[in-house]
């Protein structure tokens, strides 16, 4: 029994890191700040999108936070640190930048599956 706690706490502190880091990027973007615009220039998106990304973020991060979307909500957060690796791997970035949110998908979807039990069954959690 006193397994099964720790593998709940762990679950919940690894998703509540990954929900604290969209929520920050959420809202850097939705306040428009001169971080989340230079970023998004950087990248080649234009100023006027990142208050859609900070949107669909807090949207996504949601989702994930709530149990009965969280396989939505982690879904679409792949999808979204898809466009993050495509995007580093376009602008030739460095290979770190591409690994992070390979591994930031990684941990949400490790971070759901300790509590998940289909998911458990699935991939033998």
């Amino acid at each position: 029994m006193k397994e099964n706690k720790t593998i709940k706490w762990v679950s919940i502190i690894l998703q509540g890191i990954i929900a604290i880091m969209f929520l920050m990027s959420a809202g850097m973007n939705l306040s428009g700040s001169e971080t989340a615009v230079a970023g998004a220039a950087d990248m080649g998106y234009p100023a006027s999108s990142v208050l859609y990304f900070g949107i669909v973020q807090l949207l996504m991060i949601l989702l994930y936070i709530y149990p009965k979307t969280s396989i939505i909500g982690a879904i679409l957060m792949t999808g979204w640190l898809g466009g993050a690796v495509a995007t580093h791997i376009i602008h030739g970035d460095a290979v770190s930048m591409t690994i992070v949110p390979i591994i930031v998908g990684v941990v949400a979807w490790i971070a759901i599956g300790l509590r998940n039990e289909k998911l458990k069954s699935l991939f033998s959690f």
